[in-house]
């Protein structure tokens, strides 16, 4: 859990500064905080938590299968999560907020139907579940620098850099490349949808 406040702090702080209007609207205190703030610890915190936690059980297992198989697939198995894990707790979240909070309406289909839109731009920090995957960075590095130092085929793509550069560099690398699979993901859904 303190992986996860730490993680969502700086995203969250940066979201808020560069919102137009919204460190105004937040800082006035009243209903439009305290949405934010609920949005924030009913969305954010869990979503953050529950990937962070996955990704470092998985970093736990890599360390354990040193000697065996190739960190890769602890790595693409991450991705894989990452990437369900967004989608279907941003989904859950969302129903959950149409019953207890009569968000969308109160209408479960309406909150099914809007997850694909916002994740859509999440990608672009256009919205603060981009915040909520930036907020997960802090899980992804320790498990994808780890996998490619120790990998036969991602050790020899970070060769030619410094080997303290390297595997952080691809290891961003591979983080933000599935931000925009998020992207990619839910315009498909949005394509089957519409």
């Amino acid at each position: 859990m303190l992986v996860s406040i730490a993680g969502l702090i700086p995203p969250l702080a940066l979201f808020v500064v560069l919102s137009p209007g919204l460190s105004t609207a937040l800082g006035q205190g009243g209903p439009a905080l305290l949405r934010f703030l609920r949005q924030v610890l009913t969305n954010g915190l869990p979503v953050v938590f529950v990937i962070n936690y996955v990704s470092l059980f998985l970093y736990a297992l890599s360390i354990n299968e040193m000697r065996g198989r190739d960190l890769i697939v602890f790595a693409a198995t991450d991705v894989v999560a990452r990437l369900a894990l967004f989608f279907g707790l941003h989904t859950l979240v969302y129903v959950l907020s149409a019953d207890w909070y009569d968000s969308f309406g109160g209408d479960r289909l309406i909150a099914i139907s809007v997850v694909a839109p916002t994740l859509a731009r999440s990608a672009y920090f256009e919205n603060v579940s981009g915040v909520y995957f930036y907020a997960t960075f802090v899980s992804a590095m320790p498990l994808y620098v780890t996998a490619i130092r120790q990998s036969n085929v991602l050790r020899k793509a970070v060769e030619p850099l410094p080997f303290v550069v390297g595997p952080f560099f691809l290891a961003a690398a591979i983080f933000v490349a599935t931000a925009f699979l998020i992207t990619i993901l839910a315009e498909a859904i949005l394509r089957i949808q519409g």
